[in-house]
């Protein structure tokens, strides 16, 4: 594994968080890991997940939520519906078109589409 790129999380200009992209040396797939600043619990998911053929990573951002809650790495299907949990433990189903989430209250990026920069939410 090898260390590719950071995507800042930034709110005004400040960052909040990072996703951290690895790449595998042999097979070049990406990795991604979540890292909340000021956090010092472990996320969900620890060491490299797995991530289908079909799927890329992804950051949903939250309209409504505030600070950490506000974003989360996710793996995205190209069309479908993925279950989100919200801070206050709601589960939502949320459309999925071309890799973008359709959502009067979310949003999306790609990761892949911003190694190396900072995404202001």
């Amino acid at each position: 594994m090898t260390y590719l790129a950071p995507v800042n999380i930034n709110i005004d200009e400040k960052t909040i968080g990072t996703v951290d992209v690895w790449r595998c040396a042999s097979c070049k797939r990406k990795f991604c890991e979540e890292k909340q600043l000021g956090i010092e619990s472990i996320s969900e998911i620890v060491g490299m997940p797995r991530i289908g053929d079909d799927e890329k990573w992804g950051v949903i951002v939250s309209k409504i939520q505030k600070g950490k809650d506000k974003w989360k790495l996710v793996r995205l299907k190209q069309n479908g519906i993925i279950k989100y949990e919200t801070a206050d433990e709601k589960i939502l189903d949320l459309k999925i078109e071309d890799y973008k989430i359709v959502d009067d209250f979310h949003t999306s990026f790609l990761v892949e589409d911003h190694l190396n920069r900072a995404v202001e939410i």
